[in-house]
């Protein structure tokens, strides 16, 4: 049957549509077993392409690495957009040390362990340096995704380093793909020389994008669905020109969504919904793509070796590196364990190992499975556990918990009031107050109320208590006044 054809379309369609609902329908089994959701993605991929079940045929590795290059745009172009700027400013130092040298520790120590259990030196070093760097999408998936109120400075620094070190893992495993598999030789003042390109290229035109596409979306007035179709625009633009210019365009997206998502932005809630609803997506379908791609007879030939790997990253070879690189730091010890631990690998690795295939590589087929079987014990064994971690360390913060209902103003203007969200708890002396007795400036009024499920509206003898959302109203030059009676809004 022609691709082409009306059954054929219906036949692509309809497949495509029982993949996508099996996997949202079966992302719930995943807060019960604590799997991090893409695993299962992944999973059902597998059993979908598997030949013993009359499984979907799929051997396109050149569209799967352009389908999941382009997915793995969407999701950190999302990362970006969610990342605060003072985050970035108070963890870019550890984060970008962990990102370099803690990448080239991490592929030395695995590669070394790599070697001892049967890989040739060529093949330890590529397949160490495929799965070096951790992964954007893992780590905000399951940080992001799992409700988990991680301490700030730690948070951070595992979302900034995903978000940035993508380049030194692409240069290594460029570097040993052409170098070591095809010459049978390393240049070694090359790739710095490389990697240095790549992160000034990436930085420089992803900061230049961001605040490009800043100051056009101010004066932008189009519809409000096309508001979304130019900041996607702007995510391939932030990818696709550095990587031209021999940059790296992972780093250039995520500076261009951090750029951009701290800046004022028309339609602003709407926006960030619609790119976390992209981001999904684009998860999903990259995972099942990964995973119909992979071959469960040659999996099983493998396993072994990626079991033994996965746990050597997980416990010896991403440890030393962290603990090394945070040396200079003051992070407390469970802070650095923490750390180590959730160096979550995910689609990133996958993609990369895609490379030496494209290029033929002797041995590429056997270094995807087993990257593909460390990806799993990183998603099943770090992943799975870092709630649990998390609270054994001490280090998830008591933030007050998300209304069930949230209000937003949206606007294709920047407007020169703000609306603020506030917890009402035992330490803000305003709990049991009428807001009929409360001092606030002109141009100062509280909005609403969210008591449990209840829609209070503001009255003034309404009595704020304990465990209400307050919204309010206020002036800018005004929000410091504010915050002293309030506390710090919910979304800081």
């Amino acid at each position: 049957m022609h691709l082409f054809e009306p059954n054929a379309t219906a036949l692509l369609l309809a497949t495509a549509g029982v993949l996508l609902a099996i996997s949202v329908l079966f992302s719930r089994a995943s807060a019960r077993f604590s799997m991090p959701v893409v695993l299962i993605f992944l999973l059902i991929g597998m059993v979908a392409g598997a030949p013993e079940l009359g499984g979907i045929l799929f051997t396109d590795v050149p569209f799967a690495f352009r389908l999941g290059t382009a997915a793995l745009v969407l999701i950190l172009f999302d990362g970006g957009l969610n990342t605060p700027v003072d985050a970035v400013r108070r963890v870019w130092k550890p984060a970008t040390v962990l990102a370099s040298l803690g990448v080239i520790g991490t592929c030395l120590v695995l590669s070394f362990l790599a070697h001892l259990i049967g890989f040739s030196w060529p093949e330890a070093l590529l397949l160490s340096a495929i799965v070096s760097s951790t992964d954007a999408a893992m780590v905000f998936s399951v940080l992001r995704g799992s409700g988990l109120h991680l301490k700030k400075q730690v948070g951070a620094t595992l979302e900034v380093e995903s978000g940035i070190n993508d380049p030194m893992a692409f240069m290594l495993t460029l570097a040993f793909t052409q170098n070591l598999l095809a010459t049978g030789s390393l240049d070694p003042w090359l790739a710095p020389l490389d990697i240095l390109l790549q992160i000034v290229v990436g930085l420089a035109c992803g900061a230049l994008i961001g605040l490009g596409g800043r100051r056009v979306l101010a004066r932008l007035r189009v519809a409000s669905g096309l508001y979304v179709a130019f900041t996607v625009a702007l995510a391939f633009l932030a990818f696709g020109i550095p990587t031209l210019l021999h940059g790296s365009g992972f780093l250039a997206v995520y500076t261009a969504g951090v750029v951009l998502g701290n800046g004022p932005l028309p339609l602003r809630t709407g926006l960030f919904r619609v790119h976390d609803a992209l981001a999904w997506l684009s998860q999903i379908t990259m995972f099942l793509i990964l995973g119909l791609l992979v071959d469960t007879h040659g999996l099983l030939a493998v396993g072994w070796a990626g079991l033994g790997l996965g746990l050597a990253l997980a416990f010896i070879a991403r440890p030393i590196a962290v603990l090394l690189c945070l040396l200079p730091f003051r992070y407390t010890a469970r802070e650095k364990a923490y750390i180590s631990w959730v160096g979550l690998r995910g689609a990133v690795p996958i993609v990369l190992s895609t490379f030496p295939l494209l290029a033929g590589a002797p041995g590429s087929e056997r270094i995807f499975l087993v990257v593909f079987c460390i990806v799993v014990v990183s998603t099943l064994l770090p992943g799975s556990t870092v709630a649990w971690v998390t609270r054994r360390l001490g280090l998830e913060t008591k933030d007050p918990p998300v209304p069930p209902a949230i209000l937003n103003i949206e606007s294709r203007q920047q407007l020169t009031g703000e609306l603020l969200s506030f917890y009402v708890d035992d330490d803000l002396a305003v709990a049991g107050v009428k807001l009929a007795d409360l001092s606030l400036p002109d141009g100062t009024a509280v909005t609403l109320l969210i008591r449990g499920l209840d829609l209070v509206p503001p009255r003034g003898s309404t009595v704020i208590m304990k465990g209400d959302h307050v919204y309010i109203v206020c002036r800018p030059e005004d929000r410091g006044f504010v915050q002293l009676l309030f506390g710090h809004p919910e979304e800081d």
